[in-house]
């Protein structure tokens, strides 16, 4: 499914940023996607990092700058600057604390502050592997994704489940409503220059829905 050719070889860049509560498990998941990595030993992300990877999506190449930043509130002061020009969010819980679910409202208010009213969203219960230890039930969170009109997916960064999908199904709603928009304003969807600014649409066009991928 990925394809590689050279770093600068593409026809897409999207941002993407990761947000949710501090140790949910965000750096594990951009390792594991960026890389196919996962360090048990990981600490708290300190201040911003990001990765990158490149990925088919149709028959296009799409490169994903992934943002990662640290949960605590003392990183808040970034806020501006992380969530700028971004077109995807994934906004992480873990599924074995709760408290970590009942924040995700508030980083949802947060990132729609931020960022373009369209920007595609998918609401991520990581730690899926714990399965013995889970607090979150999946349909409470997929109920709760259906009332945000946000997707929704269970991931496990540990066994590597659905993290790629994960990743893939934004990058891929993206590239749908980016090219969905240009054929409407009469353009060439694969001529936007590098680097443009992707403008991901009206209230209108976002026609998200949950897809339910449960451990």
């Amino acid at each position: 499914m990925a394809a590689y050719r050279a770093d600068d070889d593409y026809d897409y860049l999207f941002k993407l940023v990761l947000i949710g509560d501090s140790g949910v498990g965000k750096s594990n998941l951009l390792s594991r996607f960026a890389k196919n990595e996962f360090n048990l030993e990981s600490k708290s992300t300190i201040g911003v990092e990001f990765a990158t990877r490149s990925i088919r999506v149709d028959d296009k190449i799409v490169k994903a700058q992934i943002w990662d930043t640290a949960g605590q509130e003392r990183y808040r002061a970034i806020t501006s600057a992380y969530y700028r020009g971004a077109v995807g969010a994934l906004v992480v819980y873990d599924t074995s604390r709760h408290v970590t679910f009942e924040n995700v409202e508030r980083w949802l208010k947060e990132l729609r502050d931020h960022t373009d009213p369209n920007i595609v969203i998918m609401l991520v219960g990581n730690k899926a592997d714990l399965r013995h230890l889970r607090a979150v039930p999946t349909e409470e969170a997929k109920t709760f994704a259906e009332k945000e009109n946000i997707y929704f997916m269970e991931t496990s960064a540990l066994e590597a489940l659905n993290v790629e999908t994960a990743f893939t199904e934004v990058l891929t709603h993206i590239h749908q409503v980016v090219s969905r928009k240009a054929l409407e304003a009469g353009e060439d969807p694969s001529a936007l220059p590098k680097g443009q600014t992707i403008n991901v649409g009206s209230k209108d066009d976002a026609n998200k829905k949950v897809g339910c991928c449960s451990a």
